[in-house]
């Protein structure tokens, strides 16, 4: 009898974590190194989850980081880390904030390591990535869906 009560009941596990997808360009080696100019750097973030079968989902939070100097293309840093996540009888409405908020926020560290690992082996200083609030990144997504294509007025 209790096993059927926590079968029924809402579940969230971690399958799997794994490093998805992984590219390193340094385009205008070797004389970027030469540069004494201060990078800029800019950051994409993008966060997919899709089903894979009865309860289980992938997740994959993608990261690109670009390095410039002097409009010179420094660095392209593009990581994909994903997992796999057990989420069973969860409720729609429950189902999003998961996938959008959890799952992201627990792939993240495993891409900001992979991506300052890579910066160092590409032979440049380290770049630390800041934590990112996926709660307000989804907040602000759902204040745009609900918005429609209303134009966004300050």
């Amino acid at each position: 009898m209790r096993n059927e009560a926590q079968e029924q009941g809402p579940g969230f596990g971690i399958e799997k974590l794994f490093l998805k997808d992984v590219s390193v360009e340094v385009p205008n080696s070797p004389e970027i190194f030469t540069s004494r100019e201060a990078p800029q750097i800019s950051i994409e973030l993008n966060n997919n989850a899709k089903p894979l079968s009865d309860g289980f989902f992938e997740v994959a939070l993608q990261i690109t980081v670009t390095s410039k100097q002097a409009d010179k293309t420094a660095f392209l840093i593009d990581v994909t880390q994903a997992g796999i996540f057990a989420i069973k009888n969860v409720p729609e409405q429950g189902l999003e904030p998961i996938l959008a908020i959890t799952c992201p926020n627990i792939l993240f560290p495993y891409a900001r390591e992979a991506i300052s690992d890579l910066v160092i082996k590409a032979g440049f200083s380290p770049v630390l990535l800041n934590p990112i609030n996926f709660e307000t990144l989804y907040m602000q997504q759902k204040e745009q869906q609900a918005g429609g294509s209303s134009p966004n007025v300050n």
